[in-house]
């Protein structure tokens, strides 16, 4: 399907639009050791963009049955707010030079993210992004998140557009297998680790900021960047350099409301 009949677009949150999947990472570890269990990268990873429903028994696969898994969240929601209240969060790079794009060219947007509504609301509003999406979908808003196709099908279906007319921005693994099972043309900027060899054959397209998804819908440009010549290799430097230039330069938010993951 050619660029031009791409009619929508629905928008990840965490880790593609605001620079939060960092601060999960930092939390969740800290929560957890809080609790006296040694929570790695890996295991924070596994359960990124994840439902509960998915999450709660891949975390007590880690760690056992006994696992506190929702005392061990609502800390890392009290640490993670505290932590924003006092220092805010950046902007990813590129994302109102792609949203103005999107909007001028008269495609419609939609959200469609794990974190809870009152969380997404506030967000959205505190970086001035909430009045270019006409759909809103959130975790506590379907049955199965992702990776289960059901939220992405919900945003589409608020667009009035069939998946296969929708690009999916995605920065995590489980988005993507969850914007692709609904039909959509899933393109994955990456934030905290590369797509991996399984991930690839479901990606439209990769690419390191917002901004250059644009030459996606004006089909220029290269789709794939070089470093992802063997896409089973995740090239740790790459993202951290990437990561580190998407960040210098943001308008940094602040808010002082505690919100509940």
């Amino acid at each position: 399907m050619a660029a031009q009949t791409i009619k929508g677009a629905v928008f990840d949150m965490d880790g593609l639009m605001i620079d939060t999947e960092k601060l999960y990472l930092r939390f969740w570890k800290e929560s957890a050791r809080d609790f006296g269990y040694d929570m790695k990268d890996e295991h924070v990873f596994a359960i990124r963009s994840m439902a509960r429903k998915y999450s709660i028994p891949k975390l007590k696969s880690f760690f056992g049955e006994d696992f506190p898994t929702e005392e061990v969240r609502a800390h890392r929601t009290e640490l993670m707010n505290r932590y924003i209240e006092e220092n805010g969060f950046d902007v990813k790079k590129g994302l109102f030079e792609l949203l103005d794009y999107l909007k001028a060219t008269g495609r419609k947007m939609a959200v469609a993210t794990a974190t809870p509504q009152e969380r997404t609301k506030k967000y959205l509003s505190m970086i001035g992004a909430d009045g270019y999406f006409s759909a809103m979908i959130c975790g506590d808003m379907v049955s199965s998140g992702k990776p289960d196709p059901e939220i992405y099908l919900t945003a589409v279906k608020e667009l009035d557009l069939p998946p296969q007319e929708c690009v999916a921005f995605e920065d995590s693994p489980n988005g993507i297998r969850s914007a692709y099972s609904a039909g959509c043309k899933a393109i994955m900027i990456p934030d905290m680790t590369q797509p991996e060899s399984d991930i690839m054959p479901m990606l439209s397209a990769v690419y390191t900021s917002l901004d250059e998804a644009i030459a996606f819908f004006e089909g220029s440009g290269r789709a794939f960047p070089r470093f992802l010549k063997s896409p089973s290799t995740t090239t740790l430097r790459a993202a951290t350099t990437s990561r580190a230039a998407r960040t210098t330069s943001h308008t940094k938010y602040t808010t002082a409301t505690p919100l509940n993951a």
